[in-house]
């Protein structure tokens, strides 16, 4: 048991945990850069530590200061959120190591989960469907073009290319190693098929330290820009029930496979012309879109997180686990879809929902808040749920409508139109929609 919770995260995702924590009883400990020091995950945790003034990004990868603010507070046990330090082996060995407890799965998963072609090793050795892949650029005309060139290490879009015919396929190459090297340190990329008409479904699933693992669903995340999501759901409009009991069970074979515990996410590609899905990789960590699927199922995923590492069994089986009713979630970004998305920075004059619109708002900013250039530009995600995928739309729609939002630029009328759409209501939206 633990009573003190330290989280090495910053903005909405340390907000989640940190109320999630107060809910249960359990004390946090905020950790910021001195640009944070006015944050509302630093206001809402009981106590708050300073872990950098110079280089905002990297003070949230500074190990040895947020050890240093373990030692100042007596936190018992550590969760990282998404992003940062939340997919680094060492730095979870490291905590292992001094005693306290690491809130997310084993070191050894995290690192062979964040390679992604030793994940779709183990992916073909637990039987879970994989495209044709190599890491050889004289193999591809066997697997035929357009193709995919993808990064072995990291995500959110860097060291990905896509080729369309064999005299492009050396220079992207080149580009997309480059693009990994500067992103991840790593410069291996490998190739694959690429799906033209796909789907980006991903399965929730949950394993605790006594061998149950089970899933919550589907979401499906196939609205992005430049590969990042921005609108997702839960469940999929084009998922049946046949393809959603092959694809959680393909995740629960694979998560056996690696004797998964906490929360993680198995990602899959779906054709969407056929339904047939193939593997792309595990995030070892609580997923952004994570509350959609907290309304559907009425699971708290970060209480689940704390009762894993705690040491307690799940308590329930797949077959006590159900869904009800339909969920979206929105990111609200200071961007420019205008302007290719471009990130804006500025003061938040307002930044307030209206109540009367039934939606929930996860955030880490308020009125006043400075939008600067050192972090990712997302303000919130507004999450709205229904009995029927039409009405959590329109509801979600509502929401973001009469949000009162000024002094920075953001994508809502964009996120408004996206939902407004004939081809969304319809269900129609493939990964190439914004495109």
């Amino acid at each position: 048991m633990f009573k003190k919770v330290l989280i090495a995260n910053r903005g909405e995702i340390a907000v989640r945990v940190i109320r999630a924590c107060k809910e249960w009883g359990i004390g946090t400990v905020a950790v910021y850069s001195d640009v944070d020091a006015d944050s509302m995950h630093v206001r809402l945790a009981d106590e708050s530590v300073c872990i950098g003034s110079h280089q905002p990004q990297n003070s949230y990868l500074n190990i040895s200061a947020i050890m240093s603010a373990v030692d100042l507070t007596g936190a018992e046990a550590i969760h990282p959120g998404y992003g940062f330090l939340s997919e680094n082996a060492s730095f979870a060995r490291k905590v292992i190591k001094e005693g306290l407890v690491w809130v997310g799965p084993s070191p050894y998963v995290i690192s062979v989960m964040g390679d992604k072609l030793k994940a779709k090793e183990l992916a073909v050795k637990a039987n879970v469907p994989t495209l044709k892949m190599t890491t050889r650029p004289k193999e591809a005309k066997h697997i035929g073009y357009p193709l995919l060139i993808k990064a072995a290490s990291g995500g959110g879009g860097k060291g990905m290319r896509i080729v369309n015919k064999e005299s492009d396929l050396k220079e992207s190459i080149k580009s997309a190693q480059r693009e990994a090297k500067s992103g991840f340190g790593d410069e291996r990329v490998f190739i694959e098929r690429y799906v033209e008409k796909s789907r980006h479904i991903e399965i929730q699933i949950l394993g605790d330290s006594h061998g149950n693992i089970v899933h919550l669903g589907e979401r499906e995340c196939s609205i992005q820009r430049r590969h990042q999501k921005i609108i997702e759901e839960s469940p999929s409009p084009r998922v049946s029930e046949e393809i959603r009991l092959a694809m959680g069970n393909a995740a629960i074979m694979l998560a056996k496979k690696i004797k998964y515990q906490s929360a993680g996410t198995v990602e899959f590609l779906m054709d969407d012309k056929t339904g047939e899905f193939w593997f792309l990789e595990v995030n070892t960590r609580l997923q952004v879109e994570h509350p959609v699927t907290e309304e559907v199922t009425g699971i708290d995923l970060v209480y689940e997180q704390l009762r894993i590492a705690r040491g307690e069994e799940l308590g329930y089986e797949q077959g006590d686990i159900e869904f009800n009713g339909s969920a979206i979630e929105a990111r609200l970004y200071a961007e420019d879809p205008n302007n290719n998305f471009l990130p804006e920075i500025g003061t938040l004059i307002a930044f307030e929902g209206d109540y009367d619109a039934d939606a929930r708002w996860d955030s880490g900013v308020v009125t006043g808040s400075v939008v600067g250039t050192d972090f990712d530009p997302m303000l919130a995600k507004v999450i709205s749920y229904a009995p029927t995928r039409i009405d959590a739309a329109r509801k979600l729609i509502r929401a973001l409508e009469a949000a009162h939002i000024g002094g920075v630029k953001t994508n809502r009328d964009f996120l408004i139109a996206c939902l407004k759409s004939e081809e969304y209501l319809d269900g129609n939206t493939t990964t190439d929609f914004i495109d």
